[in-house]
């Protein structure tokens, strides 16, 4: 158990729901839910035989948003929030006073509106890139949530998001990120001959066509770094104190803050 700062309570804040689309060019709506439709439907059945340990993690996660001393008055902000399945349950128990949620897909965010919807606070929905998001922001958060998400973007976009978090998180913020992490002296080629090998031997419910699109999927678009890699990359954006919350297998989850 790790000792965290707390910060001052306030009262809920209770307004609608809110999406919000900036004025960018994407793939049609009728694309976009086809895509999600096809690509959530195999998330839901590797989360439904809990593959990638969801509901260990997100137990952690709730755990660790309890020691917040601000329960009501904190601000969140959900980077690749997807359909806010598995968080939203957390929220519900322990809700912000501000939800924010980023995403590519419009399908997404419209499921997302819906699991979101018992929240007591104020809950945005945004279409768009999470970089750009948290690139962009004028809010101060005093929560960063990523789950499943950083390992898609390239060294460089990495580097990039831990200064914006740095710089948008409050003094005694969290960046909660939940990933795959790479072993300290394991490459890029040999992490994913190994996370394959787990994907084929043990995800047995999943059809033939949509393993090996999974497998596809993650051959072209997984980038994960070793915990040495993203601890220098947070210490660089003034983020000094990174902890392991967590870990099961390959899926880690860690905490980034200013401070211990």
């Amino acid at each position: 158990m790790f000792a965290f700062c707390h910060l001052d309570t306030g009262a809920p804040i209770y307004c609608k729901v809110t999406i919000e689309i900036p004025n960018r060019q994407f793939m049609t709506s009728a694309e976009s839910t086809a895509i999600f439709t096809r690509s959530w439907s195999l998330y839901d059945l590797i989360t439904e035989h809990n593959y990638m340990s969801h509901r260990e993690i997100y137990t952690g996660v709730e755990d660790l948003l309890r020691l917040r001393s601000d329960q009501g008055n904190y601000h969140l902000l959900d980077l690749g929030c997807g359909n806010a399945r598995y968080l939203a349950p957390c929220l519900k128990r322990l809700p912000p006073a501000l939800y924010e949620g980023v995403d590519l897909s419009e399908a997404a965010l419209t499921e997302a509106r819906e699991y979101l919807a018992e929240l007591s606070g104020r809950v945005i929905l945004t279409l768009g890139d999470l970089l750009h998001a948290v690139e962009s922001t004028s809010k101060t958060w005093n929560v960063l949530f990523t789950g499943f998400a950083i390992h898609h973007l390239m060294p460089d976009e990495k580097a990039r998001f831990f200064q914006a978090a740095g710089r948008c998180l409050s003094e005694k913020g969290w960046l909660i990120l939940v990933d795959v992490v790479r072993e300290e002296d394991q490459n890029r080629e040999s992490f994913l001959d190994g996370y394959l090998k787990f994907m084929r031997e043990k995800w047995t419910k999943v059809p033939q066509d949509q393993l090996e699109e999974a497998c596809t999927h993650v051959l072209d678009h997984d980038y994960p770094e070793c915990l040495s890699t993203l601890r220098e990359m947070a210490g660089a954006a003034g983020l000094n104190s990174t902890r392991l919350i967590s870990r099961h297998a390959q899926h880690h989850t860690l905490l980034f803050s200013h401070s211990a």
